[in-house]
């Protein structure tokens, strides 16, 4: 059967409520883990050794895990459909109801090993510690029945102690009572019948026929009073006297009511099969209404979320932690671990003017809700967060209204993005929550120049940019950032420091590609940030060498390389190299007194930025001619735009018989 943790230290549970009264944030955050099983059958949580264990029937296991849901061992010594368990008092011990063995395991908690089993009847199926005995439910279909085993003497087996069971019954018993309850999960609608286990037989105290279907949990009241019911139908989880059997009110849930599991203070916790709905319910003993839910997120491909195992939820014996055993539509089970959830779920808001002038006063408003009254006077801290004070100022605490409202001014010193945050602590029954709201306030605009935009310069030349920065608060430091053209070039900061007496800051740069230089400054607590850019040009270096010429001589104000006309004249040029490049090769013939041009031609450069263009053809007509050629670079055309257009100087020539 799917039963509770026992409480190792009724005063654990005091001694963590009470440190959790100082405490802003949880001691522990919410957990998941992921299970290797194939189906799970119950849960119970070890408190003395921090430890869950979790029934596989399908593998024939029970997974040990950490708080943490860190797999620590798993025992699969032959337990093939192994459900029920429940812990000793002590919680030393481990007992597991084997439906295919007929027995019951037990196990050592300190050391996680089965010592002995237990031969018990037919396919057990659930186990309850009460009166020193262990309780169980066992039976196929028609057979099903209650039997126990001394655990104070011999261990003997009684069996037969109850025949009315269509199948062997889930059963739970409340530690230090003499109250046994039974329910039956294959008729529909559900039975319950309650036992006084007193004089260590079973003796029947009431017998009830439910309006509730598909029984999936039950567990017994810390006080043996009452027995909180999880069926299918109705859509709440239902409760009755143990002495009767008389209904004694519900916890409202949702739809498939499918587990409980109650904490030694009474604290209900419900689970539903619910693919759209919350599946856990939060409830304060004997309140119908949940102080808090827990809605699980969706691990697999269906439109549905994540459910809650049959009998899948068990509390740790102080009552500080909840677990939950849950699986999606691949069947992928996981441990999920909440932490302090009995507290009622708290609600912070905070509403603040989205922008607001600085040094000038503004208000900030709010609300705290929670599922549980907050107590009178319940007060709230205040922190201000904002470029002055980047690890937060706290302001003066403000007191929640008795409508759950707050109200509080500030006059904010700093500009920019300025943040308040309003927590509440939480206390004993409640959550610890916070929230905050952010509001742009005003800084003024500073002054910021940069020199050289739109000037070109020689490929190489070394440039010198300075910025300039006006009147500020506190920094007084600015950036200066050069962008190279080209993606193969990084965004680098070439200078960063204060500037000098005048405002000024500069850095000299080795201009070799166009580039965007950029002056920073990231702003103060009165002072906006400010950028600025000038973008200047760099031209490509360029050189052509003729060659095959037999002289070169001086002429018509030029120097001419003069070629036989049986010679091809070779042009060698040498730019700047990029990927791509190319070089555009300009060729013009003079007559009667100006030079006319032939159509321009593009060459590829080699990786070495080495161009070579042969001038060939049959150069006897061209004796007595006058030529020009060059190399340029256009930026667009040779094949990129990393450098500024530049044109190579005029090589002039002739032929010569």
């Amino acid at each position: 059967m799917r039963t509770r943790t026992v409480t190792a230290a009724t005063t654990l549970a005091v001694l963590f409520s009470s440190a959790a009264l100082a405490a802003t944030t949880p001691a522990f955050a919410d957990t998941s883990a992921l299970l290797p099983v194939k189906s799970t059958g119950d849960i119970v949580v070890d408190g003395v050794h921090q430890q869950v264990f979790i029934s596989d029937p399908s593998n024939g296991k029970i997974v040990v895990a950490d708080y943490s849901g860190n797999v620590l061992k798993q025992l699969t010594t032959d337990l093939s459909g192994v459900t029920g368990l429940e812990l000793s008092a002590d919680s030393g011990t481990l007992y597991a109801a084997v439906r295919d063995l007929d027995a019951v395991a037990v196990v050592d908690t300190a050391t996680d090993t089965e010592t002995t089993r237990y031969s018990v009847g037919d396919k057990p199926r659930s186990v309850a510690v009460a009166n020193g005995k262990l309780w169980f439910g066992y039976g196929d279909a028609a057979e099903g029945n209650i039997g126990s085993v001394d655990l104070t003497g011999d261990h003997q087996v009684t069996l037969g102690q109850d025949s009315s069971w269509y199948s062997a019954p889930i059963l739970d018993a409340a530690p230090g009572t003499d109250i046994l309850v039974a329910g039956d999960r294959d008729l529909s609608p559900a039975s319950l019948t309650s036992y006084d286990v007193s004089s260590g037989t079973a003796t029947q105290l009431a017998h009830i026929r439910t309006d509730g279907s598909n029984l999936g949990d039950l567990q017994v009241t810390p006080d043996g009073k009452d027995v909180v019911v999880a069926s299918g139908a109705p859509y709440y989880h239902q409760v009755y006297k143990t002495s009767d059997l008389n209904e004694d009110g519900k916890y409202t849930s949702t739809a498939y009511p499918n587990a409980v599991a109650i904490a030694p203070d009474g604290t209900v916790a419900g689970g539903s099969f619910a693919w759209y709905d919350p599946d856990i319910y939060i409830f304060h003993p004997g309140s119908s209404e949940a102080v808090r839910t827990y809605d699980f997120p969706n691990t697999g491909t269906s439109s549905g979320a994540d459910t809650l195992a049959d009998g899948g939820l068990a509390w740790t014996p102080d009552g500080s932690r909840l677990f939950a055993v849950t699986y999606n539509d691949a069947d992928v089970y996981s441990l999920r671990e909440y932490d302090t959830p009995g507290r009622a779920a708290t609600t912070v808001t905070v509403n603040a003017p989205a922008t607001a002038t600085r040094a000038k006063q503004l208000t900030v408003t709010g609300t705290v809700s929670s599922t549980a009254a907050l107590p009178a006077g319940t007060q709230l801290a205040v922190t201000r967060t904002d470029l002055d004070s980047p690890n937060g100022k706290a302001l003066p605490a403000v007191t929640v209204k008795a409508d759950g409202t707050y109200s509080f001014t500030d006059t904010p010193p700093a500009g920019g993005k300025v943040t308040y945050q309003v927590s509440y602590a939480g206390d004993a029954d409640h959550t610890a929550a916070s929230a905050k709201d952010t509001v742009d306030v005003s800084r003024a605009k500073p002054t910021l120049t940069l020199n050289n935009n739109g000037k070109v310069y020689a490929y190489g030349q070394d440039v010198k940019f300075t910025a300039h920065l006006g009147t500020t608060y506190k920094n007084r430091t600015v950036e200066i950032w050069a962008d190279p053209f080209g993606s193969d070039k990084p965004n680098k900061l070439a200078k960063s420091g204060k500037v000098d007496s005048h405002g000024n800051l500069s850095v000299t740069l080795d201009l070799k590609r166009d580039t965007k230089v950029t002056a920073k400054f990231t702003g103060d607590a009165r002072w906006q940030p400010r950028s600025v850019s000038s973008s200047v040009g760099a031209k490509v270096s360029i050189s052509m060498t003729p060659s095959r010429q037999y002289k070169t001589k001086s002429a018509w104000g030029q120097k001419y390389y003069v070629f036989h006309k049986t010679k091809n004249p070779l042009f060698t040029t040498k730019m700047a190299y990029y990927t791509g490049r190319s070089q555009r090769f300009d060729f013009q013939v003079y007559y009667q007194g100006k030079w006319y041009a032939d159509d321009s031609k593009y060459f590829a450069l080699a990786t070495s930025g080495i161009s070579q263009v042969e001038f060939t053809g049959n150069h006897k007509d061209d004796v007595g001619w006058r030529f020009r050629v060059r190399s340029d670079y256009i930026n667009g055309t040779s094949g990129d735009t990393v450098n500024s257009t530049t044109y190579g100087a005029w090589k002039y020539f002739t032929f010569t018989s």
